[in-house]
């Protein structure tokens, strides 16, 4: 489902297009993958059968330090979608081989896997042990827990999926937390009014709820 266009409604497509609500064929599942392994869940399930495709998202987080890490090596290197999905990918287990995540990945071939890990290896964001199909890509465990990276970080860019994903985790951690707090702990840099808009957002999602009015009111993760 990877990399793949497939127009199923020509007309709808070409609508969606000119509307400006439809960035460009073959972005919606990638765009997909992206979002969650940056926020350390499952990759989608997906059923194709001759008349539908069923895809299943589930909320469950399998490892909340994934969210961090991908928003801070992502502020620091600028890092592509496709690297965004196999460092995500990578962060939520103890190793992939190389046949492993050509498989998740939907690649052709193992050798199409160098252009998605080649500046991740550079940057010693992963490291490799082994060699050919054997050869085991991984995240050192110390450096998601550090966060240590040799480039200047800032999380003034980030993007609105990955600032919604920090505070929900964040308020996990500290349920009661006046959006003050909560601003101070995932990120100084980060404009209040960005804080302000993503809870908001999160509230009218249903996945936060307040409590109180002005500087008194408190958050809580639903």
């Amino acid at each position: 489902m990877l990399h793949t266009t497939v127009r199923r409604n020509e007309h709808l497509a070409r609508l969606f297009h000119d509307l400006k609500l439809m960035e460009r064929e073959g972005s919606g599942f990638d765009k997909i993958y992206e979002v969650l392994l940056s926020q350390g869940r499952p990759m989608p399930e997906l059923i194709e059968t001759h008349d539908r495709v069923q895809v299943t998202v589930k909320r469950r987080i399998l490892k909340p330090e994934v969210i961090d890490f991908i928003a801070k090596a992502d502020q620091t290197y600028q890092l592509t979608q496709r690297e965004r999905i196999v460092l995500g990918l990578l962060a939520q287990h103890d190793a992939q081989t190389a046949r492993e995540l050509t498989t998740a990945l939907e690649l052709p071939s193992i050798e199409a896997l160098q252009p998605w890990l080649k500046r991740l290896l550079d940057w010693h964001l992963i490291q490799s042990a082994g060699r050919t199909q054997a050869t085991r890509y991984f995240v050192e465990p110390a450096l998601m827990r550090s966060l240590n990276f040799s480039g200047e970080t800032t999380l003034k860019r980030i993007e609105p999926h990955r600032l919604a994903a920090l505070i929900l985790e964040d308020l996990r951690r500290y349920p009661e937390s006046a959006i003050s707090d909560i601003h101070q702990r995932i990120g100084g840099e980060i404009h209040p009014k960005q804080v302000k808009r993503a809870l908001e957002s999160l509230i009218e999602r249903g996945e936060v709820r307040f409590e109180g009015d002005n500087r008194w009111r408190r958050y809580w993760a639903v």
